[in-house]
């Protein structure tokens, strides 16, 4: 099931206000594979899905957690493009049309049935729309935080290709990323036993680690990273 609202607060820190760029980088990674109509899981308290809103006809956030749910109805209310929903995955989703757009940002790796998970997903998505998976990156960086927040699992490029494949889907992207900030988190999560991001190092890491490695990647494909980012596709 996915995790709860505590464990999503905890996993998200890194896009918080602490690290502004951290988060432009995952909306400037994410914007290009986005449609008109856009299905996001785990939507916590709305941050990341809201910033989509000038592009899109229609959004539909989720939660599993009661919490995240109440404050989602809270912030959009009012308005009739927006819908909030609760459930877990993997489950039949309770939504009215087919979205072309999914997203779903540290998600998945909480997920024991993850190929179901995304056969989910793929029954409430337009076919030729897109799953856009944004998940931890290799199991050598498992630690503490991990068991923390509740990861089954930390992806690989190609663990992460056999559980789409798994699941039907096509794919159109499958990359590491953040190469740098997985030498980071090598270092301070593996190496150093910090159980938790500190607020102070995310800052520093926000400031110079990845504007570093958003400059990097602009030329060179890592080999190993941080994430690993996927963009699926529904069969037409």
């Amino acid at each position: 099931m996915q995790p709860a609202a505590g464990d999503e607060a905890l996993e998200n820190h890194l896009g918080g206000d602490e690290a502004k760029n951290y988060r432009q980088y995952e909306l400037d990674m994410v914007a290009p594979h986005v449609g008109r109509s856009m299905l996001e899981i785990g939507s916590g308290l709305g941050h990341f899905a809201e910033a989509f809103l000038p592009r899109l006809d229609r959004l539909v956030v989720s939660d599993f957690d009661p919490y995240c749910v109440e404050q989602l109805e809270k912030r959009f209310e009012g308005r009739d493009d927006i819908d909030v929903l609760q459930f877990g995955l993997p489950t039949e989703i309770p939504i009215g049309e087919k979205v072309d757009t999914v997203v779903m940002m540290n998600v998945l790796e909480h997920i024991e049935d993850d190929v179901e998970a995304l056969r989910s997903l793929a029954r409430v998505t337009l076919p030729g729309g897109r799953i856009v998976i944004w998940v931890p990156g290799y199991m050598q960086l498992y630690g503490d935080f991990d068991r923390k927040v509740g990861h089954v699992t930390r992806y690989t490029p190609a663990t992460l290709r056999s559980t789409v494949s798994k699941a039907g889907l096509d794919i159109d992207v499958l990359k590491p990323i953040n190469f740098l900030g997985g030498i980071a988190w090598w270092a301070a999560v593996r190496r150093g036993g910090v159980g938790y991001p500190d607020p102070r190092l995310v800052k520093i890491y926000d400031r110079t680690v990845v504007p570093l490695t958003r400059f990097i990647e602009r030329f060179v494909r890592p080999p190993f990273g941080q994430t690993v980012f996927c963009v699926a596709r529904v069969p037409k």
